[in-house]
């Protein structure tokens, strides 16, 4: 099984992830955890950076190129499991994806979705989306160096609808579910994860 965490930065994806890996050691599931990125295409890799960066102009059209490129390649090298009893866990995907090169080029979205949601093998079998306001996400990277644009608080309200609007595109294009938690709370976290690991251990790996 693939499950891909989404959510703006500070919404508790960190805590999440590694709550998750640690209840599947307990629980003897094989999980491999894998990041956004293949970064295996030198290409799409310079247009991904000048993107996340804006360290230089990229074209609607180039950027969603780059996104599916780097897609395919991770699909074939890191989102497929080498073992059968080896489940995934992505730590932002697709969603965070279109966010992203939404933010860059407004009025994308839609069409980036469409391209990654063409890479069939790289489809999570279920996308979490924190929801966790965005004031408190704001509060959690007061302490944090920030850079990217994902990860700026002055575009965190903006980006939770976003991520909103992605997520409901996305179930609209692949009929695959979208689960919402709110992390405000340690609590909050626990729980999410115990419901993640019950799905973990309900559904086949590989």
């Amino acid at each position: 099984m693939k499950i891909a965490i989404e959510g703006i930065a500070g919404a508790g994806k960190s805590t999440l992830r590694d709550r998750i890996l640690t209840l599947a050691h307990q629980h003897e599931l094989r999980v491999r955890h894998v990041g956004q990125f293949s970064w295996l295409s030198p290409a799409a890799t310079r247009t991904l950076v000048n993107i996340r960066t804006g360290r230089a102009p990229v074209l609607g059209p180039d950027a969603i190129d780059a996104a599916r490129d780097d897609l395919l390649l991770h699909a074939e090298h890191n989102l497929k499991t080498a073992h059968p009893n080896e489940h995934v866990l992505a730590d932002r995907l697709v969603l965070s994806t279109a966010c992203m090169i939404e933010l860059a080029h407004t009025g994308t979205a839609h069409a980036c979705l469409t391209e990654l949601a063409s890479v069939e093998n790289a489809r999570p079998d279920l996308t979490v989306l924190v929801t966790t306001p965005a004031d408190l996400c704001t509060r959690r990277l007061a302490t944090r160096s920030t850079s990217r644009p994902l990860d700026d608080p002055s575009t965190a309200a903006q980006l939770r609808d976003l991520y909103e609007h992605c997520a409901d595109t996305w179930s609209q294009l692949t009929r695959t579910p979208v689960r919402r938690y709110t992390l405000a709370t340690n609590e909050d976290s626990e729980h999410a994860a115990h419901e993640l690991i019950a799905e973990l251990k309900g559904n086949p790996a590989g």
